[in-house]
């Protein structure tokens, strides 16, 4: 049994992450950013570097969720605080492994975006950092990682894909439209959607944390969809039509500089992760549909 902390473990990835370790026998302890009051729960303040670190001495592995929505409008106050959301409780979990010396490991959250807007072009764990704000906010937000990687810890930095599932994630907005049949894709619909079920996710990172993987691994599914793609499969599982799509100049009215992140292309290879032996639940699309139909007949 492993003792494993966890911040941002109040999201959708979270909640889930903490009941499938503590299913397993692991030793889960919540950070919250009010008083603890539940015996799983610590306090902490990453806006100021504070953690309760007695209560993790003995903590194995530090899990890093937190982070504000990004799917809200990226206005300049709200991108600075896109990016304190995320380098803050990365720096904080950093230094608390830092000081537990080698033993404690580091899983940190990141994103896709770190490859910027790439087409079609195969974009690996070796490939190159890509352009624009999303980019620059993920090489930030890894950067914070550095004090465990310098004090000898294990880090591993997951790129997150498109999380999928049921009325939530990247599908959360567009599920009661699908359910409706008048949902459709989002811009071109050209673009590479680098999915990943919710299932998979959470079991991507339980392996994170159980086999000695060190620095970045993509999380997305193997199989490369567009996103109309992605937004047909899924309104044909739920015996919808998709065909009402929205051009690019009206989210961007709506969304503004947001849209640029519906609309990137990013072909995302999870390499590391076939290279250490995992296999996937939900490996393609038709996987991923069947399973959000079974999930949605059992709401």
């Amino acid at each position: 049994m492993a003792t494993i902390a966890i911040g941002g473990a109040s999201g959708l990835i979270g909640t889930a992450l903490v009941q499938h370790l503590r299913a397993r026998g692991d030793q889960v302890l919540r950070l919250v950013r009010k008083a603890a009051v539940q015996p799983d729960e610590v306090g902490w303040d990453p806006s100021r570097g504070d953690l309760h670190f007695s209560a993790c001495s003995t903590v194995d592995t530090f899990v890093n969720l937190s982070g504000a929505s990004i799917g809200r409008r990226w206005t300049d106050s709200y991108k600075r605080e896109l990016l304190a959301s995320r380098v803050e409780p990365t720096r904080t979990l950093a230094r608390a492994a830092a000081s537990l010396g080698p033993r404690a490991t580091l899983i940190s959250a990141s994103a896709v975006g770190y490859y910027g807007d790439r087409g079609t072009e195969p974009l690996t764990e070796q490939s190159a950092g890509g352009t624009g704000f999303m980019a620059e906010l993920v090489r930030q937000w890894e950067d914070a990682t550095r004090p465990a990687a310098e004090a000898g810890n294990r880090v591993a930095i997951f790129r997150t894909g498109l999380v999928m599932a049921p009325r939530a994630g990247a599908l959360g907005p567009m599920w009661p439209l699908l359910r409706l049949g008048v949902g459709g894709p989002l811009g071109p619909g050209s673009q590479i959607w680098p999915w990943i079920s919710l299932v998979d996710e959470v079991r991507a990172i339980t392996w994170l944390i159980d086999n000695p993987i060190s620095g970045p691994v993509n999380l997305a599914a193997p199989a490369t969809n567009s996103h109309a793609e992605v937004v047909r499969a899924v309104a044909a599982a739920l015996h919808r039509p998709a065909m009402l799509g929205v051009p690019t100049w009206a989210i961007r009215t709506a969304m503004g500089q947001t849209t640029d992140l519906i609309t990137a292309s990013q072909n995302q290879v999870p390499a590391a992760l076939l290279e250490s032996g995992f296999t996937f639940d939900h490996p393609t699309l038709d996987d991923l549909t069947e399973w959000l139909a079974r999930q949605e007949n059992q709401a």
